[in-house]
């Protein structure tokens, strides 16, 4: 007789904010995270930090907020950054791969984009790429935000917990 896998049964609360349910769900699989940000700064690798018991679960957190910093720490190639810019999907895809190698972690989330005040490399102001790298694969999904340069970066970090947390339940089922 083989043995049957026994289904993991986690207890999280849905209703705490995003960050906590992040924490909660990634110690409860015990998985480690680590994160690769340009556009905000380090404002995810806050958010998860400033949960109790983050240190469980958070290996490094990347800020690469030039293109230079993009190659050297997450090894984005350089043809790509000349190529597509810094705001692309692919830029998202190489910086998640590459914060996971470095990192060891078993996800990553990366995030690039243009939060303004002005458009760069002919990008508009609002245009966000989030990456989540984990398993061999990773899904990439682009977003349009609208608002302050402060709200932008607010609402990508946001996301991006939201599109961990949804990652994590998926694995859960």
């Amino acid at each position: 007789m083989g043995d049957k896998k026994e289904k993991k049964v986690l207890v999280y609360n849905s209703e705490a904010p995003i960050e906590e349910q992040v924490v909660s769900l990634l110690k409860g699989l015990k998985k480690t995270i680590t994160t690769a940000e340009s556009i905000t700064g380090g404002m995810i690798s806050a958010a998860i930090t400033s949960v109790e018991g983050a240190s469980e679960c958070f290996k490094v957190g990347y800020v690469s907020y030039s293109n230079k910093a993009k190659r050297k720490l997450l090894s984005v190639k350089k043809e790509l950054l000349r190529k597509e810019g810094a705001v692309s999907s692919s830029v998202a895809k190489e910086m998640a791969i590459g914060a996971m190698m470095e990192s060891e972690a078993d996800l990553a989330v990366a995030v690039t984009g243009n939060a303004g005040p002005t458009a760069l490399e002919d990008k508009e102001i609002g245009l966000v790429y989030i990456a989540v790298c984990a398993g061999g694969k990773t899904k990439v999904e682009e977003y349009h935000f609208t608002g302050t340069r402060k709200e932008i970066r607010e609402q990508c970090c946001n996301t991006a917990l939201v599109m961990v947390r949804n990652y994590l339940l998926e694995k859960m089922t």
